[in-house]
């Protein structure tokens, strides 16, 4: 391990020093930055395959909830026909997380680079980089006790915060508008519809987790996670935006007839 993290210690630095006539001080967090849209660019395939994989088992909804209702009360059953249903229509249910599994690696390492001390045995130079006053190295915490959250390493973060609170945002209200206009083809009552039902409802609020991941790790890996969750939303943006989420109606109550 401390091979590859020698190595992708390399790596970013030799981006830095591409982008360092064009960035000079700052050419560092531009590295990350382009480290990350290159990650994102080698993913995408995946995130194009996933949009088509959603789209799919949009498609296939009115027959699994048939499934559920079938097979209600013999579940191994059910997950025998829902797998020769995905056979059948050549549907994986796992393409949707393949590209946030492949990015771990790429976020793991950017944070263990830039929290270690030592790096192959030697000191690590990529801490005494900046941005803008903000040691990559650092935490949010730490530009408080350097300057509080007005100082020039505070301000950093402010920005960091503004523009994760702004997606987050975009985000949930497109989600929320999403699961109150698409139909609710899945029946209540199937198993597991309460918890998938709970699922969605907390799903926008989930979006502004990030800022808690922005503040307590890292600035070179808050970076990599900003430009990651910025990139996603835009991708996502148009890969579905003619493609709503699935939702699960909320339990109808007794003796009330459901909209037809």
């Amino acid at each position: 391990m401390s091979t590859i993290i020698s190595a992708f210690a390399q790596l970013v630095d030799d981006f830095a020093g591409l982008l360092g006539p064009l960035f000079h001080g700052s050419a560092m967090a531009a590295a990350i930055i382009l480290f990350t849209v290159c990650v994102r660019l080698a993913v995408h395939p995946l995130s194009r395959a996933s949009a088509r994989g959603q789209k799919a088992r949009a498609k296939l909804a009115p027959r699994m909830a048939e499934l559920r209702r079938r097979y209600a009360k013999n579940p191994e059953k059910l997950r025998e026909a829902m797998a020769e249903l995905y056979a059948e229509e050549k549907v994986s249910p796992l393409t949707g997380c393949l590209p946030m599994l492949l990015q771990l690696p790429a976020f793991y390492l950017m944070y263990r680079v830039f929290y270690s001390r030592e790096i192959g045995g030697m000191p690590n130079a990529l801490l005494g980089h900046s941005l803008l006053g903000a040691p990559l190295g650092g935490r949010w915490t730490d530009a408080l006790a350097a300057g509080g959250v007005f100082g020039s390493a505070g301000l950093v973060y402010v920005a960091l915060f503004v523009l994760v609170a702004a997606v987050a945002t975009f985000n949930a209200v497109r989600t929320r508008r999403q699961q109150a206009t698409a139909d609710p083809v899945v029946d209540s009552a199937a198993p597991g519809a309460g918890a998938v039902a709970g699922m969605m409802r907390f799903m926008p609020v989930m979006y502004f987790f990030t800022l808690v991941t922005v503040a307590v790790v890292p600035l070179a890996a808050a970076l990599y996670v900003v430009t990651s969750t910025t990139w996603t939303t835009a991708e996502r943006y148009f890969l579905y935006r003619e493609a709503p989420p699935v939702p699960v109606r909320a339990r109808t109550p007794a003796g009330v007839q459901r909209p037809s």
